[in-house]
């Protein structure tokens, strides 16, 4: 499993929305030159992150993006899913495919636990956390 420019970017424009929340609205305009994002890239993630309902917008001349929810409110695993599709690290077996039970014991042993493991930590993640709105001593540095 890889997260995609398109998930690392997602999460990037949340952040600055977030970031910046005092203000209306945001043009990408200038969140891409302040995150060094194409700016036709990240018209086509703003696309998909207000059709699941992370961020607003408000067209015209005074127009931006805004969040749609409170940063809190916003769960990391959600946006990586609605992003980039399952986080599975190796996809479950197709309905009526026959397992061997090497194969049934690689999966339970190993791809399972791991892909309960992605989805324990991305799952606990709000953009709150990420950004250091909340309690200082549950936020985590970033560095993207």
């Amino acid at each position: 499993m890889r997260i995609s420019v398109r998930g690392r970017y997602g999460i990037r424009l949340l952040i600055d929305l977030a970031e910046h929340r005092d203000e209306s609205h945001i043009p990408l305009s200038i969140i891409a030159e302040r995150k060094h994002i194409s700016i036709r890239y990240l018209e086509q993630v703003a696309v998909i992150l207000r059709r699941f309902g992370f961020i607003r917008s408000i067209k015209g001349t005074s127009g931006g993006y805004t969040l749609a929810q409170s940063p809190q409110d916003i769960n990391i695993g959600a946006v990586l899913r609605a992003l980039e599709g399952d986080m599975l690290v190796v996809d479950p077996p197709l309905p009526g495919s026959v397992e061997t039970k090497l194969q049934r014991c690689i999966r339970l042993t190993v791809f399972d636990r791991l892909n309960e493991r992605i989805a324990s930590v991305i799952d606990r993640q709000t953009l709150a956390s990420l950004v250091g709105t909340v309690d200082p001593e549950e936020s985590y540095m970033y560095f993207i």
